[in-house]
């Protein structure tokens, strides 16, 4: 059969949806509000990043900044998690939508 010329189920199929679930939306945009929030709480709190107020601080203080900390966290959530989650969910979505045909 010619490439061109396909069924018209199986070009269904092979063609994604290109809306993304509620889910999928919320998964994704965790990560970018957590790094907000951590802007947010640092700069609310100013006296809580050390890089502005070095006095008296110890080694614990410069490493272990609870507003960095919690950027970190945002962007690693982003970068390593949302994404497999999103899949995740994406697949679930289709494999029900595929059981509803």
């Amino acid at each position: 059969m010619n490439e061109l010329v396909t069924p018209f189920e199986s070009a269904s199929e092979q063609r994604r949806s290109a809306r993304k679930t509620a889910r999928v939306l919320a998964v994704e945009a965790l990560g970018p509000l957590v790094v907000l929030g951590g802007i947010v709480w640092s700069l609310v709190q100013p006296y809580r990043i050390v890089f502005f107020y070095p006095d008296g601080k110890s080694a614990f203080d410069w490493l272990v900044q609870p507003p960095l900390l919690v950027v970190l966290v945002g962007v690693l959530f982003a970068v390593v998690v949302a994404p497999g989650l999103a899949d995740d969910l994406d697949d679930e979505g289709e494999a029900a939508e595929h059981a509803a045909r």
